[in-house]
């Protein structure tokens, strides 16, 4: 339950009791004033760290999220392993929202969150039962994820278990709707492992997760997607998202949150900060509300309190300058109701949705028969319930195509181009890095290592993974 707010009342010393704006309604009230939303993706073990980071971000620019993203042990139940740690002195990658007492928490938030400042918990799990259990007894009342795209990318967990562990999660998030709060769920489908994946199927993905969140019960809904390879057909995508979360969601508050690019990120600081500012000028254009933002470090470690902060303020400035450059006030760029074959990306998102909600009329039993026939198939995948039949290649001009598409109802492939070797690959995963750093001198300063970001190696293997 979202606690109350003290506050005076005008012209008066008497005191009254305001509850904070849901996490959807501060989107909006930004995106109404022209600003867009940034939010970092950010977790320290240490409460005292997590409390300043937060206090930190809250001051970093007009709109801002808050985030505590959760370690890696907590996102798969390893409870034991996290106090270890924690006995032990050992640093996690992030929260231990269910290993820390609610009071030690609470004194994180206290006099953190509040109507300007909403938090987000974000995961990473296949099993958020008692995550989403945690933040509600915390009064938090946000989150993210979804039963494909916190189950595929992260481990084995049979996505039949996912499905039913994020069923009973969202019901648990929609109850607290009879508590007077909004909850509000984020899908992360739009990011399915971050890069190679083309945009028809991360924006299929997205649209059924937020789908499968509204069945469930919830009327505050994010929809995901994360920056690729190639600014148009990001467009495309974004605009392609817009349109299926109109059709879709008729009677539901959402919103786009757009994602900085999560494959390898450039190397230099001048190519990293480039990059996060064409994400800020992609989210301006197509009427993103919020933008998930990455830092100059994000290539070599764990980023500080101050790397966030500066990635916060970056994306800001880039935003607003871009905003202002185009002539748009209204926060809210037009996203063009035109014939489908006009947007590939659309046309082919609504042939994944539409084939997969003709499979079962539980939306659940659809996505898992949607997976075992292959009507989904995320490509470099290598989760045991993923068919594993479709490759994707980047063509000559940037863009994210398929080469097979395996049984995905999509028609032929016109460019199946060639398979891709290991070399080819590894060409095609730092893409976007390389294009990046060639645009600096080849002295351009690198972010150093600090000892305080020496994780042991069963962290930081999931550090990407969990800050996303």
């Amino acid at each position: 339950m979202t606690a109350p707010v003290q506050e005076a009342a005008p012209g008066s010393r008497t005191t009254v009791h305001r509850r904070p704006l849901s996490f959807g309604r501060f989107v909006a009230g930004a995106r109404a004033r022209g600003t867009l939303v940034v939010q970092p993706r950010m977790g320290f073990s240490d409460p005292a760290l997590m409390r300043a980071g937060l206090l930190a971000t809250k001051g970093a620019a007009d709109a801002v999220v808050g985030t505590m993203t959760i370690d890696s042990y907590t996102r798969v139940n390893d409870e034991a392993s996290a106090a270890r740690a924690l006995n032990g002195g050992v640093p996690l990658n992030g929260f231990p929202i269910t290993s820390y007492s609610p009071h030690t928490s609470r004194w994180v938030l206290d006099g953190v969150r509040d109507a300007g400042f909403p938090v987000q918990i974000r995961h990473g799990s296949a099993r958020p039962q008692r995550i989403v259990s945690a933040l509600a007894r915390l009064g938090l009342d946000a989150t993210e994820g979804g039963p494909v795209s916190y189950c595929l990318p992260y481990g084995r967990t049979p996505l039949l278990d996912s499905v039913r562990n994020w069923q009973e999660a969202c019901e648990v998030l929609a109850a607290l709707r009879g508590t007077g709060a909004e909850p509000h769920l984020e899908t992360f489908g739009g990011c399915m492992l971050g890069q190679l994946c083309p945009p028809g199927l991360l924006v299929a993905i997205s649209a059924l997760e937020a789908l499968f969140f509204h069945r469930a019960g919830l009327r505050s809904i994010s929809l995901s997607y994360a920056q690729q390879t190639n600014a148009d057909q990001d467009r495309d995508a974004m605009r392609a998202l817009h349109r299926l979360a109109g059709e879709f969601l008729p009677d539901t508050d959402w919103h786009i949150v757009l994602y900085t690019y999560m494959g390898l990120y450039p190397q230099t600081r001048q190519g990293s900060l480039e990059l996060l500012e064409r994400s800020a000028e992609l989210a301006v254009e197509t009427g993103a509300a919020r933008l998930i933002v990455k830092t100059a470090a994000e290539a070599h470690r764990i980023p500080t309190v101050a790397e966030n902060v500066e990635a916060l303020r970056v994306a800001a400035r880039a935003a607003a300058r871009h905003r202002s450059a185009i002539g748009d006030r209204s926060g809210s760029a037009p996203v063009p109701h035109t014939d489908p074959a006009d947007n590939a990306v659309y046309a082919e998102a609504r042939a994944l949705v539409d084939a997969v909600l003709n499979l079962d009329d539980d939306l659940g039993q659809a996505l898992l028969k949607a997976f075992a026939r292959g009507y989904l198939d995320v490509p470099y995948c290598l989760h045991p319930d993923n068919a594993g039949r479709t490759r994707s290649h980047i063509d000559g001009s940037g863009r994210l195509t398929w080469s097979e598409i395996g049984a995905m109802p999509l028609g032929p492939v016109r460019d199946r181009g060639r398979r891709l070797t290991a070399a080819g690959l590894f060409d095609a995963l730092s893409f976007v890095q390389r294009r990046h750093d060639r645009t600096v001198s080849p002295s351009a300063s690198r972010p150093s290592l600090p000892t305080a970001a020496r994780l042991p190696a069963a962290h930081r293997q999931h550090t990407q993974e969990v800050a996303s």
